[in-house]
């Protein structure tokens, strides 16, 4: 299970959550449709909300990005392959290659899923965009793309969301090689 230490290294927005009711909407979006599954919940993402989701008795979701500023904290891979550890290995490299030294994987209930934060501070959502655009091409350039960006521009605000994290998987802090870069 998840500890909560853990888990404030993502940098939840906590004044709402969302939950899988199982009733489908339907969204358009630029001409396509999807179907969305989460309520968004207007009360605080508590402890024992949390437990619940842990336990299995609940499906939450957080959002990613912060209306009230139009900022983001993380950039994230959602990654649904078959390898992670080879995503992982390449995934790092390329990030800190690339000057980034705070990021962490989590798996997902599904295995082989990975969710990968790149914890990259209060960053606008235009920029926020860019950039997760710009990651994606850079590993897809070593890697078969198995992943979808967060936040994305060619989803509906509704889908900036992500089913909070099971298990730390792994992660990397301001290591001691980045003084010599």
């Amino acid at each position: 299970m998840m500890q909560s230490v853990e888990l404030t290294l993502i940098k939840i927005i906590g004044d709402h959550f969302y939950e899988n009711t199982g009733k489908l909407r339907k969204v358009e979006f630029n001409g396509r449709n999807f179907f969305d599954r989460y309520e968004r919940i207007d009360s605080q993402l508590t402890m024992s909300i949390q437990k619940e989701h842990f336990e299995g008795k609940r499906v939450i979701a957080h959002d990613l990005i912060n209306d009230k500023e139009k900022i983001v904290e993380n950039i994230v891979f959602d990654y649904n392959g078959y390898d992670p550890d080879r995503f992982w290995h390449r995934a790092q490299l390329m990030l800190r290659e690339m000057g980034f030294v705070n990021f962490t994987a989590y798996r997902t209930k599904t295995n082989g899923h990975l969710h990968l934060y790149v914890h990259k501070g209060h960053t606008i959502l235009s920029e926020a965009y860019q950039l997760a655009n710009r990651l994606s091409m850079t590993l897809s350039q070593k890697l078969p793309c198995s992943w979808r960006m967060f936040p994305n521009i060619d989803m509906p605000r509704e889908f900036q969301i992500l089913n909070l994290p099971y298990d730390l998987f792994q992660k990397e802090r301001g290591a001691s090689w980045s003084k010599f870069m």
